[in-house]
């Protein structure tokens, strides 16, 4: 029997760490790498103060050679728009032996709508 995202969400969230917002400025003010991995188009719109871009499609192929993934001892918070993908990322990066990487809960949307802030490209809009 195929499984299903469901079973894999469920799968991934055993081993994933959650934080709420307040716990995500709280590892922002402790300089943590800050990772959304949603696509480039919604990253533009807006993102968490200081993330950095690797969509979930492509993550297991930058892990080493991306600036934000070659620590595997870093502090990481992951997002994504409500928490589906950034669960499995963290899930990924956890088995491939990343030990300090935590889950944004509501993803962007969850923070977007707690009023934290929010930074925007500013050539989004020349």
């Amino acid at each position: 029997m195929a499984l299903s995202k469901d079973d894999l969400l469920a799968e991934a969230r055993v081993s994933v760490t959650p934080v709420d917002a307040d716990g995500a400025e709280a590892l922002l003010a402790a300089g943590a790498v800050v990772l959304d991995v949603r696509e480039p188009a919604e990253f533009d719109m807006g993102h968490l103060p200081g993330a950095v871009n690797v969509p979930r499609g492509v993550l297991e192929f930058r892990v080493g050679d991306h600036p934000a993934l070659k620590d595997p001892q870093a502090s990481i918070l992951l997002y994504c728009k409500n928490g589906g993908r950034s669960t499995l990322a963290a899930h990924t990066l956890k088995r491939m032996g990343f030990d300090g990487v935590r889950m944004l809960v509501g993803g962007f949307d969850g923070w977007a709508g707690a009023v934290h802030k929010v930074e925007i490209d500013p050539a989004q809009y020349r």
